[in-house]
């Protein structure tokens, strides 16, 4: 009797949903006309997706959004095509082969892991919730802007803390500026887009001490990249009991990042805080889970991709002192450095010669980050920047 009148309920509401979309027809056709990343966002605001969805959709070097041009891997791949066959099916189970494989090599449990479609829906979850009330969260400047810009379009209040001279994260001065209305403090490490990574124990330290007061959430979307993950990363201070959040992504390293996967390592409470604001295990595919539980931890893959990225990154190193251009040493697959002329002139240039790239102020000077890529892109990106500089 229960199913019969559950069943009925879901229709009715099936149906006035349908209603409800039948009337609003008009509406989506005009919306679904509009530049989406334009209207979700009402300021101004520059991101790799803005400056992909604006650029050409031919491109000789497309060095604008730190993705791996070397991957997904071999396996990976025919991951992919095997799961295709039970598709039709929820990947409920995939997803906890996958987070069960991750947990076992981090030395944690399942309840400890949330995964979702990449890191940004679980970056935006971290937004919403951590932001109500109007609580300040604090950032490096510049650093990775996803959250806290989400944050403040849900009434957060954004504190931005300058970087070093050095141009790394002011551990020190950030943890200056937690008060009793700090929601979280949120720290990219390696950042983006200086790609400067901090001292791991003063990390550990700030994360021990600042944790106590209130939420830190540790961003390691590059730590792949880094010579020993395993040595830098903050999930040590989740299994220790800390109160902090650290987020891991597919989409660098890994080169998923069409694929889209992500996950965060917390306290069960936390995690179950978070939960409500996302799909979840709706939200990835079984191909996608396929791919990732295949490809994680692949070390031949992954230090093969590193070591081209690397012969690349000396490339790009060569270019820049042989025209005179210094640069931030760089800990991930992206190099910035500081411009001799405008940055939207640069990145316009540049682009009118098939190469895109992202540009930044920074101390109130125009910089240019450039994504790592395939040695013909970055050939690419030497012929068009020397007609420039």
């Amino acid at each position: 009797m229960a199913n019969s009148i559950n069943r009925r309920n879901w229709i009715k509401s099936s149906a006035l949903m349908a209603g409800g979309l039948a009337l609003a027809a008009g509406t989506i056709n005009k919306l679904a006309a509009m530049p989406l990343v334009k209207k979700i966002i009402p300021f101004k605001r520059v991101t790799d997706q803005s400056a992909i969805l604006e650029a050409p959709a031919v491109m000789k070097a497309r060095l604008l959004a730190n993705e791996n041009p070397f991957g997904p891997s071999a396996a990976a791949k025919k991951a992919i095509t095997d799961s295709l066959d039970l598709s039709y099916q929820y990947a409920f189970m995939q997803m906890g082969v996958l987070s069960g494989k991750i947990a076992a090599f981090e030395g944690i449990h399942q309840n400890n892991i949330m995964m979702d479609a990449g890191s940004s829906a679980l970056l935006l979850a971290s937004a919403m919730h951590f932001s109500k009330g109007g609580k300040d969260i604090i950032t490096g400047d510049p650093s990775y802007d996803d959250l806290p810009t989400h944050a403040k379009l849900h009434g957060g209040n954004w504190v931005k803390v300058p970087l070093t001279s050095e141009y790394k994260l002011d551990l020190d001065a950030m943890e200056a500026k937690v008060t009793d209305n700090t929601g979280l403090v949120y720290i990219c490490n390696p950042n983006n887009p200086t790609a400067t990574v901090v001292d791991t124990d003063k990390l550990k330290a700030f994360c021990e001490r600042v944790s106590k007061k209130t939420m830190v959430f540790v961003d390691e979307a590059y730590i792949d990249y880094l010579p020993d993950p395993q040595g830098t990363t903050l999930i040590g201070g989740v299994k220790s009991g800390q109160n902090i959040i650290v987020a891991r992504t597919f989409s660098k390293l890994y080169g998923f990042a069409g694929l889209r996967c992500g996950y965060l390592v917390a306290q069960p409470d936390t995690i179950r805080a978070l939960s409500i604001y996302t799909g979840g295990a709706f939200n990835l595919s079984a191909t996608t889970l396929a791919a990732a539980t295949a490809a994680y931890q692949e070390t031949d893959y992954m230090k093969d991709a590193a070591k081209k990225m690397v012969a690349s990154k000396e490339y790009l190193y060569s270019v820049l002192k042989k025209e005179g251009y210094e640069y931030i040493p760089s800990s991930a697959n992206f190099v910035m450095f500081p411009l001799k002329m405008d940055g939207n002139k640069f990145v316009g240039e540049m682009m009118k010669r098939g190469v895109g790239v992202r540009n930044w102020k920074l101390n109130g000077a125009d910089w240019c980050r450039v994504s790592i890529g395939r040695m013909d892109e970055m050939e690419a990106f030497a012929d068009a920047f020397k007609q420039l500089s």
